[in-house]
């Protein structure tokens, strides 16, 4: 009986229907560079410079499925209008020899409705600072006109040149937050039980699958735990990412945790940018955030790949494509999923130092990383996404 060889990351490998030229993945992170809600030049100098740099595909985040969707009024929501400029972007991609995914998905209370203008939805009505307001509890037909938007989406993204889509199901977004024992409290057939907690997960997937057919790559962003108590963990989470492989809806699963919502700083781990946040809010909420702020944003230490060991859970029980994500900056790490099992893996704060690391990665394993995750690239989401050690010119 012969070993199964470890796969190289940087040889070709299948997603779906596609053909990937390497198994790294450029992992979505808001870009807060669509103003007026379209993508324009600057979105797409920003990917175009990920596919030059390596990836073997580069995610656009995040495109919203309606207008409530979005955490902010400036993100894209997908539409007839968005397509143009979401071209020109998976063109770019295109000509660089990478591949593109859109992140597709509905923010749920994780949305700020004094900036959307429209009331943020979610399982139940709760008094939500994310939100800056009370969330409205989801009705059935708004259920119903999430799930057909997230096919919609789908489509606009198939037509704008997308080659995959990524299901946003992690970060107490919509449908995270249906997952969520915390958060979820209905006592209908969407509340309680795991199944019914799940179906909302389950009927977007099919959804888009339904939609798209294997026409593009259908994956989701999976969390395996919310990372607070009483939150979505891994033993339930393990069972719906089952379901999940069952309904053959996904191609594969990116593996993530935390909450947008309640803690945010389980998924990132490092420094929490206290201050850097606080200064891009206005008073009293900079003053609140600057006393109270740590019980929100957390510090976790860093570690790389410090999501494996939830991970390997996954791995263990599923024949489904796994995508590790957190902590992915080295070669050796990158080696190392490959050995695990792992599929794919996602980088996301490393590229924003480096864009081109995966191609340096590629010529000479030893090359360290020179992100020092530090975090402070995390509130420049409101003024254009980019590590603050490096020129923007």
């Amino acid at each position: 009986m012969t070993a199964t060889a470890v796969p190289d990351v940087f040889q070709p490998a299948r997603l779906g229907p596609l053909t990937l030229r390497n198994r790294v993945v450029k992992a979505a992170t808001f870009e807060g560079m669509t103003r007026g809600a379209l993508a324009g030049d600057e979105l797409v100098a920003f990917h175009r410079a990920h596919a030059a740099g390596g990836v073997g595909m580069t995610t656009v985040a995040y495109c919203a499925v309606a207008p409530e969707g979005r955490t902010e009024r400036n993100q894209i929501w997908m539409r007839p209008e968005a397509v143009p400029g979401l071209r020109r972007l998976t063109d770019a991609v295109h000509a660089e020899g990478a591949a593109a995914c859109a992140q597709i998905g509905h923010a749920g209370p994780v949305a700020n409705s004094r900036s959307t203008r429209v009331p943020a939805l979610a399982p139940s009505r709760a008094v939500n600072a994310q939100a800056r307001g009370v969330t409205r509890a989801a009705t059935r037909e708004d259920i119903a006109r999430v799930t057909t938007a997230h096919a919609d989406a789908a489509r606009y993204a198939r037509e704008a040149g997308f080659d995959a889509v990524e299901i946003h199901l992690g970060h107490n977004y919509f449908s995270s937050s249906f997952l969520s024992p915390r958060i979820n409290k209905r006592k209908d057939e969407y509340g309680g039980p795991l199944a019914h907690r799940a179906r909302v997960a389950r009927d977007v997937c099919r959804a888009v699958r339904d939609e798209v057919g294997d026409s593009i790559a259908v994956t989701a962003k999976f969390n395996m735990d919310d990372g607070v108590p009483g939150g979505f963990w891994l033993d339930e989470s393990l069972r719906v990412a089952s379901w999940l492989q069952d309904d053959g809806t996904v191609d594969a699963l990116q593996l993530t945790a935390g909450s947008s919502l309640l803690n945010p700083m389980y998924l990132f781990r490092g420094d929490a940018p206290l201050r850097e946040f606080a200064a891009t809010m206005p008073q009293p909420l900079r003053l609140g955030l600057r006393l109270a702020g740590g019980r929100f944003l957390r510090s976790y230490p860093y570690e790389e790949a410090y999501l494996l060991d939830s991970a390997r859970r996954f791995r263990s029980a599923l024949t489904l494509p796994l995508i590790l994500l957190g902590g992915i900056s080295t070669r050796a790490t990158m080696d190392l999923a490959m050995a695990e099992g792992f599929d794919f893996v996602a980088m996301a704060r490393a590229l924003l130092r480096e864009p081109d690391l995966p191609n340096r990665l590629r010529a000479d394993p030893a090359t360290p990383s020179l992100c020092t995750h530090c975090n402070k690239c995390m509130p420049t989401i409101f003024t254009g996404t980019h590590c603050v050690l490096t020129s923007r010119a």
